[in-house]
């Protein structure tokens, strides 16, 4: 049996209708880079504008290699100059600062692979591909399809690098076969490592399955080297077809492994403020079914300006009114919409008309058509350009066995003040340190996954604290850390910021951390006081610390 991995957060942005004649002052907005350089530094910001602790990150340089022997040259000139370096893309939809060279400006580094995306080479006859470590999960998905072939799992999220995705261990939906993640599919590799002065400073090494550094280089962290090219296996093409059973979340914890056992792409969605599970019964089809949907995902379309920033100012005035009953209202508007909407799903890939929903795989799987609108008007609703949306991210992957007794925890938790639970798509502040409504909620069940139960750790999509003790986790951490040693003793891909996270330890506790996620609150300090936001006890795990508000001080 697998393990159940789940985010926090639930998109919400399309039940606010628009007024197109307020639009039009609007300008359209592609995503810009994350890297932005002038000519005294470079700056590195995530695909949200803010790292989690909202400190910047910077490098004194920046290089764009456009093929295998520039990045070799480039990782070459990092040693040689003793440079830390950090390898980033031309998305950086990570949470974690693992893209982040030490705070040393002057000795620091950005290897972009943003125009290192040239090469995707189909062998057909053995049924893999081979792709730049830049190229993005949208040109596979189409060469390979053009190819006739299908990448069999992916993340719903197509905005993202082939180099890293599966550096950060990023999935899809799916027990059957390999597995769900990506990397469970990846049968070769290269990595550019720094290396002695008599080898150039840096060399490539081609890894296969058969290779011991094989499993470390695959989800490497970004701290072994610079993923140059990576192979990965493809199957022939097919069809998928897809229903969504909006129900009710009884017996959800009894339900569930039956459901990832029936359908290969299974996948649930709870809403547990609605007391709702929407079922996503997902399977192959025969390639002659007729059928040719998209799935258009709600939360990644290219909407007009004006709808996430209006979902945001409703957010703010729910904030700040305390209003849970004008969240449950957003949540209860949302469910029907994505009911209306089936989630995205268009069966002739313009609208919606009914289930079953049927098309090829590499059109039902990954979206993200807010990256390339040909619309005016619009973004991906998280733009920072934007007074879009931040969010309070956590994802953790537990083990099978013990979904069951989380589900029944965390309606425990619900059952106490369901209205509480409103709002699973909890923004985090543009502003630091301001805490947010039922905060604690959220709090003890980030803790209640990774400390009671023992959840992993998503690599691309936490705050700080999930990673506390994660090298009790992980089974082969210390080969891990082995080929770590190995491959880049001098720890040029290392730096203080990927350290706090491979390497989970608790920073030096700070006046407001815990608000961030950076600590877990130990003192009143921690949390807001002045806001009357308190340390204090879980209600339904007891040895959580959370930040809960109160009219009067609680005992410390």
């Amino acid at each position: 049996m697998g393990s159940v991995s789940f985010s926090f957060w639930i998109w919400w942005i399309l039940a606010i209708t628009h007024i197109p004649s307020m639009i039009q002052i609007i300008e359209a907005r592609i995503p810009e880079s994350p890297l932005q350089c002038n000519q005294t530094l470079c700056t590195l910001y995530n695909t949200y504008g803010r790292w989690g602790d909202r400190k910047d990150c910077y490098a004194l340089n920046a290089t764009y290699p456009t093929t295998e022997e520039e990045l070799r040259a480039a990782v070459s000139f990092a040693v040689k100059h003793n440079l830390k370096a950090k390898v980033v893309t031309r998305f950086s939809h990570s949470m974690p600062k693992l893209a982040c060279p030490d705070q040393a400006v002057q000795s620091s580094f950005f290897i972009s692979t943003e125009h290192y995306n040239l090469q995707i080479q189909i062998d057909t006859a053995n049924a893999v591909v081979t792709v730049d470590a830049g190229v993005s999960l949208r040109q596979l998905i189409d060469a390979v399809e053009v190819a006739g072939f299908s990448l069999v799992v992916s993340p719903y999220w197509e905005g993202i690098t082939i180099g890293g995705l599966i550096s950060t261990g990023a999935h899809g939906s799916s027990w059957w076969g390999k597995g769900g993640s990506v990397h469970d599919h990846v049968v070769g590799l290269s990595i550019v490592v720094p290396a002695s002065k008599s080898e150039g400073y840096a060399k490539i090494l081609r890894l296969d399955e058969q290779n011991p550094l094989f499993n470390a280089a695959k989800v490497s962290l970004g701290v072994l080297g610079a993923i140059s090219k990576v192979t990965l296996r493809v199957e022939p093409r097919f069809k998928r077809s897809i229903t969504y059973n909006f129900t009710t979340d009884v017996g959800l914890e009894d339900l569930y492994a039956d459901h990832a056992k029936k359908y290969e792409f299974a996948d649930i969605t709870w809403y547990p403020s609605q007391h709702t599970a929407i079922y996503r019964y997902d399977s192959r089809v025969p390639l002659n079914t007729s059928g040719n949907a998209v799935f258009d995902f709600i939360g990644f379309q290219d909407n007009p300006t004006l709808i996430p920033e209006s979902v945001r100012a409703s957010e703010t005035l729910f904030e700040r009114t305390r209003s849970t009953h004008g969240k449950c209202l957003t949540a209860a508007a949302t469910l029907a919409y994505r009911k209306l909407t089936a989630n995205g799903l268009k069966n002739d890939g313009m609208f919606f008309s009914g289930y079953p929903v049927i098309g090829y795989q590499g059109k039902m799987q990954a979206s993200g058509s807010c990256l390339n609108s040909p619309l005016l008007h619009t973004s991906c609703p998280w733009d920072p350009r934007i007074k879009g949306l931040f969010f309070f991210e956590t994802t953790p992957i537990l083990p099978a066995s013990l979904f069951r007794d989380f589900v029944l925890d965390v309606k425990k938790l619900r059952d106490l003040n369901p209205k509480s639970f409103c709002g699973a798509d909890n923004y985090k502040a543009n502003e630091a340190l301001t805490p947010r409504l039922n905060q604690d909620i959220w709090e003890e069940l980030e803790q209640m996954a990774f400390f009671k139960y023992g959840a992993k750790p998503h690599w691309g999509k936490n705050r700080n604290i999930a990673f506390l003790g994660v090298d009790k986790k992980f089974p082969n951490y210390n080969k891990f850390i082995e080929a770590k040693q190995q491959l880049d003793p001098q720890n040029v891909f290392s730096s203080n910021w990927s350290d706090e996270i491979l390497f989970g330890k608790e920073l030096e506790k700070s006046d407001g951390c815990a608000l961030e996620g950076l600590c877990i609150c130990s003192e009143h300090r921690h949390c807001s006081p002045q806001n009357n936001y308190y340390c204090s006890q879980g209600l339904v795990y007891k040895d959580a610390w959370v930040c809960r508000y109160s009219t009067t001080v609680p005992p410390s």
